[in-house]
């Protein structure tokens, strides 16, 4: 689909060369199709990064829904496949696939709202009940997104054992009671 061949050429750009070579004559020169045929699909830069801001969220979104299907539908299943999906991007030793990511997000702070999606994406994870007690899957679920942006700038940070350490942990906390519960 050209859409998606555009919206791979942004990344790409974004990931080389930072926000200030982002521009419509440069995606569509990357992506090999004339700027009109860029207009026609992202009228404006804007529009072009909230739709690269969208795929990301759609993407990760679509991840965490097939982890939980996985999942025998317990308590916490939504956060266990959210903890999941996160490790799985922050252990991808791919490091241009990780600049991509990075760059979509670091391309959205350059203005408000170019981030709602992911603002809105933000708001719906963490609000997310399952079923656990609600400040330990919030707790875990602000840990790995914090994990996920220190991996973002040093993705050598912590090893496969490390990493799979900090999972096994975070995925523990999970299955702790809530805080005064059993007290009569």
């Amino acid at each position: 689909m050209k859409r998606d061949l555009l919206l791979d050429a942004a990344e790409q750009l974004l990931a080389e060369h930072g926000t200030t070579a982002l521009t419509l004559a440069a995606v569509a020169a990357r992506a090999g199709v004339s700027k009109g045929g860029l207009l026609y699909h992202f009228g404006t830069k804007e529009a072009l990064v909230k739709a690269l801001v969208q795929r990301l969220v759609e993407e990760f979104d679509q991840a965490v829904s097939d982890r939980a299907e996985q999942g025998d539908g317990s308590p916490g299943t939504y956060t266990r496949a959210y903890v999941e999906t996160t490790f799985d991007i922050v252990t991808d030793r791919d490091p241009a696939r990780a600049r991509r990511r990075w760059a979509v997000v670091a391309a959205a702070a350059t203005a408000s709202d170019l981030a709602e999606p992911l603002r809105d994406a933000t708001r719906r994870w963490h609000r997310h009940e399952d079923g656990v007690d609600v400040v330990a899957a919030r707790i875990v679920r602000l840990a790995v997104d914090g994990l996920w942006e220190a991996m973002e700038y040093d993705p050598e940070l912590f090893d496969a054992a490390e990493c799979d350490e900090l999972r096994r942990r975070l995925l523990h906390l999970l299955d702790a009671e809530p805080r005064g519960a059993g007290a009569g």
